[in-house]
């Protein structure tokens, strides 16, 4: 009976220690493939998270989507950076952009033909109207201008005045699912008795279902 239950005892030792080797050697090739797609990530390139915040909560739960803050991906002296809108608008190492999400799961998407539509010189202008907006204030009350921005305003822009490529229609807020309790908190907080419904906008989610962009990385 000793010698059985020493042996039960061995041989559970034996597929824990086993279990472990394979879990770390998944999460390192994991790893790998994921630092291999990074350098992979192109100009252009849309990326999309999870962010934590009350407005980011009240964002996912009006447009129905687990995306709640986007940039787009600008390779500067060899190294990647997401250009975003928060406050200000500015240019974030790729990797310290990955850590603000929830679990630093995000979303990579890229133009479909990007090889063919987005050349050298038509990056180029989308880089230089996308830097007219650099240190610029964040957009609290999404209005659809350039004096402030927020952050799939600031994508879609880049992509019509800089390629002249629309990723998506462009929506009314009233089109949004307004009615949730915390939803309406917010709205109320930014503009009292007076919700701009008829504005236009345009959300992260509406990106991410964009059909003119194809995903390439996606982590969820």
């Amino acid at each position: 009976m000793k010698k059985k239950i020493i042996f039960v005892f061995c041989l559970f030792i034996t597929f824990f220690t086993i279990g472990k080797i394979v879990s770390n050697n998944a999460i390192s090739v994991f790893k790998k493939n994921d630092t291999k797609l990074k350098t992979e990530f192109k100009d252009g390139d849309v990326i999309l998270q999870t962010s934590q915040s009350q407005q980011c909560e009240a964002v996912r739960i009006a447009t129905n989507s687990k995306f709640s803050h986007c940039g787009i991906i600008f390779n500067k002296n060899g190294k990647q950076f997401v250009y975003e809108a928060v406050q200000p608008v500015k240019m974030t190492p790729l990797e310290d952009w990955i850590q603000h999400g929830e679990s630093n799961k995000y979303l990579v998407m890229r133009l479909k033909n990007a090889s063919t539509l987005l050349n050298d010189k038509t990056l180029k202008n989308m880089k230089t109207y996308g830097l007219k907006f650099l240190n610029k204030d964040y957009d609290l009350y999404f209005e659809w201008s350039d004096t402030k921005i927020y952050c799939s305003e600031l994508v879609w822009k880049i992509y019509k005045n800089g390629a002249n490529i629309e990723l998506c229609n462009l929506e009314k807020l009233k089109d949004f699912n307004l009615k949730n309790p915390k939803v309406k908190e917010i709205l109320k907080e930014r503009y009292g008795k007076n919700i701009p419904l008829n504005e236009d906008v345009v959300a992260p989610s509406q990106l991410a279902n964009s059909n003119k962009l194809e995903v390439i990385f996606d982590n969820y």
